[in-house]
């Protein structure tokens, strides 16, 4: 059970934090664009994020003095880890110099999620950059299932590419997530764990989230974790494994030959909020506790209004002290009963 939160516990500007359920600020993800060259189904589906949709203006984006300024403050309040999201990541201009800006930040884990298109072009020059590792999103092995999903005719072979030129650039382990949805591309658990278990890199199963309001979420269409253990555990037997860290979200399993392993993340089923350790940061820069949420705080005007460090670093200390979000743990059914942010706009 998490620690009981007291006042004195999150009070010292600059130190280490803790919300009102006890969790410790670790994490952070900081989207640094709203735009994606995908229209995957089950994040921005083409019938909202169409031609005419208006993405932000390029002033509205936090720019990279601003990123790493905040990420700073935010290490020194007991970040960790960031990981750089969007949107898609790789279609902000010059991503490679906010990395490294980042990796001077002393003791920081810098990692990515990328849809691996750019990545064949890429992957050096992050890893020269700084980056430490990558996270791909691959859905399906089958073209056509993998061309209906990101639904604007992208090739599996392009996204393979990228994972073997992240390998190769060192940007490892690589990890490839799938999120699997009923109907859609479960047929592609079995395939994608073959492929992957036969090449080193560490899949992750991802059950299909009710995140943000577009996407149509149904309870019927979540195939759960354990039902995709049973069906890979059947074949190539498993046997669980214990978590890297504390408030890792992936349930990990390795292959019982010794052949490697899987992870699943049950967001939905399965919730993990007891442990959750992040916050996220989006494009124009306000600050979400969860990533349900339905509303942000604002830190771009701080930033911009001239303020020094500490009235930024205390905005981010109230925000994360007054933190007690669990929505997967109260999650009822099919229901959703707000209209939350969208994963597009705040990440994974």
């Amino acid at each position: 059970m998490p620690t009981t939160w007291t006042a004195s516990s999150a009070t010292a500007p600059g130190g280490p934090l803790h919300d009102r359920l006890g969790r410790p600020l670790r994490d952070l993800r900081i989207s640094v664009t709203d735009r994606c060259n995908f229209r995957c189904v089950y994040c921005m589906p083409k019938e909202v994020f169409g031609k005419d949709y208006q993405f932000l203006e390029r002033s509205a984006l936090l720019s990279f003095e601003e990123i790493t300024r905040l990420a700073r403050i935010f290490v020194a309040h007991g970040i960790e880890k960031i990981r750089l999201t969007g949107g898609e990541p790789l279609v902000r201009r010059n991503i490679e110099k906010l990395i490294t800006m980042l990796a001077q930040i002393p003791g920081l884990d810098l990692t990515l999620t990328t849809n691996g298109s750019l990545l064949p072009k890429k992957a050096a020059a992050l890893k020269a950059a700084g980056l430490k590792r990558v996270t791909v999103s691959l859905d399906s092995l089958d073209e056509k299932i993998f061309r209906q999903m990101n639904d604007v005719d992208f090739p599996v072979a392009k996204v393979l590419e990228g994972i073997d030129a992240a390998a190769a650039a060192g940007l490892a382990p690589v990890k490839v997530n799938m999120v699997v949805k009923r109907g859609m591309n479960d047929s592609s658990i079995l395939p994608m764990a073959r492929h992957f278990r036969s090449h080193g890199h560490i899949l992750r199963f991802i059950e299909y989230m009710d995140v943000g309001h577009t996407n149509g979420w149904r309870m019927d269409d979540v195939v759960t974790a354990r039902e995709m253990v049973d069906r890979i555990g059947a074949e190539m037997p498993l046997v669980p494994a214990d978590p890297n860290y504390t408030g890792e979200v992936a349930e990990r399993w390795r292959y019982r030959d010794g052949s490697g392993e899987i992870g699943v993340i049950a967001a939905v089923t399965q919730a993990f909020c007891r442990d959750c350790t992040r916050m996220r940061l989006s494009t124009e820069g306000k600050l979400y506790t969860c990533l349900f949420a339905v509303q942000g705080h604002d830190l771009r005007t701080l930033l911009r209004s001239g303020a020094d460090d500490g009235p930024i670093a205390d905005a981010i200390r109230r925000v994360w002290t007054a933190r007690e979000d669990r929505y997967s743990e109260i999650r009822s059914g099919n229901t959703i009963p707000v209209k939350k942010i969208e994963m597009s706009y705040i990440g994974g």
